[in-house]
């Protein structure tokens, strides 16, 4: 009988034991939300759900590359309306210059205000001398944007990454003002004097085309703009579906969770009764025998 005593205490000892660590790792769970505590828990979806948050965190960092992208757009595009308005005042003095009742003086006037309106825009595009001639370049043009210069050649453009795959991605165009109709209002020639005169016959022609140019590069802006938008709400949904998978998959079911908390609660308690009256036992015995 003693024999089975023992064997009957180690046997409720060791359920005890397993009890209080399926009483601990439910407790565990419940105080930090987490299903899984540790990779044991559940091997595989521990490692689904580091792959989940890996991608997640790409969705996140595109997100942010596609805000700046837009930021960018905008910015350009803020450049560009400035620009039409000064080009469009040029096309203004272009044709009250070429009012016969004007003399000589108002004339002089205009052409002083165009030139002024030409070094603006040659100042925001910028370039080398071999780009936009002069005797001097701008290497450093107002029209920039964290530092990068926003109107210069760039013929592939800039990709931007868009997604969490690196065949998800957007480019940005180029937005070369310095050739085509904008470079003919800027450009100057050795001595660093304005090729395009206000009283010149093709003036008003040039003028039309540098508003043309300016309008199409507006208008890429505007198409690219609206891939990023699109671009940024579908990353904004697919986020949100990979939230919720790594919340499957992670967090804990409170209701699910408490009631096995409850159950390995009472399990503990009648584990322990046991125990406590199989350590009695032997002590009965003895006394009846005594």
């Amino acid at each position: 009988m003693s024999n089975s005593v023992n064997i009957d205490t180690f046997t409720n000892a060791r359920f005890l034991n397993r009890v209080q660590d399926l009483l601990t790792r439910s407790t565990t769970r419940l105080s930090s939300g987490s299903r899984i505590v540790s990779a044991s828990d559940d091997p595989a979806g521990a490692a689904l759900g580091e792959k989940l948050t890996g991608q997640n965190k790409r969705i996140q960092a595109a997100s942010t590359n596609i805000q700046n992208a837009i930021s960018h757009l905008q910015t350009v595009d803020g450049f560009l309306t400035g620009m039409n308005g000064l080009v469009t005042r040029m096309s203004e003095l272009q044709v009250m210059a070429n009012d016969p009742i004007k003399n000589p003086g108002d004339i002089a006037l205009y052409q002083s205000e165009f030139t002024q309106l030409q070094d603006q825009l040659r100042v925001t595009i910028g370039g080398s001398t071999a780009e936009i001639g002069g005797t001097f370049g701008i290497t450093k043009p107002l029209g920039t944007f964290n530092g990068n210069i926003l109107f210069g050649s760039n013929p592939g453009g800039t990709a931007i990454a868009t997604g969490d795959t690196p065949s998800e991605n957007i480019p940005l165009p180029e937005i070369n003002l310095r050739n085509g109709g904008m470079l003919a209002l800027i450009q100057q020639d050795a001595s660093g004097n304005y090729t395009l005169h206000l009283t010149d016959s093709d003036a008003g022609t040039k003028i039309m085309a540098g508003i043309q140019d300016l309008g199409d590069e507006r208008s890429t802006i505007g198409a690219v703009n609206q891939r990023f938008d699109v671009a940024g709400t579908t990353l904004i949904q697919r986020g949100q579906d990979l939230t919720q998978s790594l919340s499957d998959i992670n967090d804990v079911s409170v209701a699910t969770e408490s009631t096995h908390l409850a159950k390995y609660q009472m399990l503990a308690q009648a584990a322990t009764s046991m125990l406590t009256q199989e350590n009695r036992a032997p002590q009965a015995i003895l006394k009846l025998l005594s």
